[in-house]
């Protein structure tokens, strides 16, 4: 569903999952940032691997070759501002200041990827600041339909995911991976694999239906809907797509696949009997 005068922040989650969390990061001596609380996420968890039981063997499908020692990272409470000084180095603070929340940004890029496979997203969640502007429509009646002019809010987002070196990205996210894992833990998955989640979020956002210009909707009430049936039944992250624009949508499947290439390249990953 879509509102009248939408925020559009759901733009961020494909940001952030298409750059693989969005994150380049480099380890700085920055004072310790004030100890943020966990993020609160429902218990219920569709679409996600379920908890495992603490004495339960993780199956890992895509372990990581190398990863930091925890003990050589910042605490996640006290990583904001080592996030917050890689990227504006690499992107420019006032780039970055214009899309990106300052505060407990790791916590945040993991909830999102968890969420992108469901039905919502919440905005408080999020990495990113709201698109600018209002959602954009064409038409009334049967001819109701997205607006071409509404794939132009997303484009800032788009921009910034194209800077983004896939390889440099991925060796950067191995590095400081342990927090990333870290806060998945945090959220029911005490056993589970961050990066195979976010490796099947990939898959799953690589596989968003294309339809063709205009998609159509319909405004049962206060919220917009798609008109096919199919596609309202999506996920956050296909509609977030979909939404977007296909020239929008094909640019961050490109870097989403530039980024899954990488992250499963035998390079990347140890040899194991369950990788694949």
């Amino acid at each position: 569903m879509m509102r009248r005068k939408t925020r559009g922040w759901t733009a961020a989650g494909v940001l952030l999952a298409g750059t693989v969390t969005g994150v380049a990061l480099y380890l700085a001596q920055e004072p310790a940032s004030p100890v943020l609380q966990p993020v609160a996420v429902p218990a219920d968890v569709p679409d996600s691997p379920p908890p495992r039981a603490e004495s339960a063997e993780p199956a890992i499908r895509y372990p990581l070759k190398e990863e930091a020692d925890a003990s050589a990272l910042p605490a996640l409470n006290e990583s904001d501002s080592d996030v917050w000084k890689a990227l504006a180095a690499m992107l420019g603070e006032r780039g970055i200041k214009a899309l990106l929340r300052p505060e407990d940004i790791v916590r945040h890029i993991v909830v999102t990827v968890d969420n992108l496979p469901r039905k919502t997203l919440a905005a408080r969640l999020l990495p990113t600041k709201p698109a600018e502007g209002t959602f954009r429509t064409t038409g009334t009646g049967d001819e109701l339909a997205i607006a071409p002019g509404n794939a132009e809010r997303y484009t800032p987002y788009v921009r910034l995911a194209d800077k983004f070196d896939a390889k440099k990205l991925v060796a950067l996210y191995i590095h400081f991976y342990p927090l990333f894992q870290h806060a998945y833990r945090e959220q029911g998955y005490p056993n589970a694999y961050f990066n195979d989640r976010l490796v099947a979020v990939i898959d799953h956002l690589l596989a968003a239906p294309e339809p063709e210009a205009p998609v159509q909707l319909t405004q049962p009430h206060v919220l917009y809907k798609f008109a096919d049936p199919e596609l309202e039944a999506s996920s956050a992250g296909h509609k977030i797509m979909m939404r977007m624009g296909a020239e929008n949508a094909a640019k961050i499947k490109s870097k989403l696949r530039q980024i899954r290439a990488e992250l499963t390249s035998k390079e990347t990953l140890k040899e194991t009997e369950s990788t694949q």
